[in-house]
């Protein structure tokens, strides 16, 4: 299975999780998911009242650098471990 299939099969599965994730590992996935799917982060900073936008902007900077395939890889190996958790 190539890694795009994995990568999609691996974000719906998040969405079957019959448990929420913690807010960390909700950040996480996100991140992951941006940069797998859009890259670098080049969008403003949200306003300082927008805590959860700041939140989630912060966490896929974080990933700054990380190319696609690679975040890819993260996001598919993080669902594996969350579905232990939370299916």
């Amino acid at each position: 299975m190539s890694l795009d299939q994995q990568f999609n099969e691996a974000a719906e599965k998040v969405k079957t999780f019959t448990k929420r994730p913690s807010d960390q590992e909700l950040l996480e996935l996100y991140a992951l998911f941006k940069q797998a799917s859009v890259g670098d982060n080049t969008t403003d900073k949200p306003g300082m009242f927008d805590l959860k936008g700041k939140a989630k902007w912060q966490a896929w900077s974080d990933k700054k650098g990380t190319s696609q395939d690679a975040a890819k890889e993260a996001y598919v190996k993080f669902v594996e471990e969350l579905t232990a958790k939370y299916l």
